[in-house]
């Protein structure tokens, strides 16, 4: 199965979303850009229940390893997945969309860890335009229509 993709997850004035960022503590304006994320989905039909914000570089610990994930498989600490799984469950929302890009691998881990899908700001990008209209799968031609002759 391919990476979920916001068509996947058709958005109508229904669907109800958490946004999660994890942020450099050195980033002063990670509030607006959930904003912009926000309006982004709001302006897709989407409503946003909760956002969640995990800092990072706030301890001498976590300047050092800035640039590294804090979790291989979730991006975030466990004590944010935690409350984020939390959230999930109790207000019903059909998917997560995270402000930072994720690995496939992420992606897949934490989609099974919170039990819905996972998108990212990017996929809200590359799908907003078939949002309006539904894409159908366009049909490819059959492969090898000519048989390869041999002169």
């Amino acid at each position: 199965m391919g990476p979920l993709t916001w068509d996947a997850v058709r958005v109508t004035a229904s669907r109800s979303v958490i946004l999660v960022g994890l942020f450099s503590a050195k980033d002063r304006d990670y509030q607006d850009r959930l904003d912009a994320l926000q309006a982004r989905v709001t302006a897709l039909g989407g409503q946003v229940l909760d956002r969640f914000v995990q800092r990072r570089g706030i301890s001498d610990g976590g300047v050092r390893l800035m640039s590294a994930p804090l979790s291989r498989r979730f991006l975030i600490g466990p004590g944010k997945l935690e409350e984020i799984a939390t959230a999930c469950s109790s207000k019903d929302v059909d998917a997560v969309v995270f402000i930072n890009d994720l690995s496939g691998y992420q992606r897949r881990w934490l989609s099974t860890r919170l039990g819905r899908p996972v998108l990212t700001q990017t996929d809200l990008d590359r799908s907003a335009h078939g949002l309006t209209s539904p894409t159908q799968p366009q049909r490819r031609g059959r492969r090898g229509q000519r048989s390869k002759r041999r002169w």
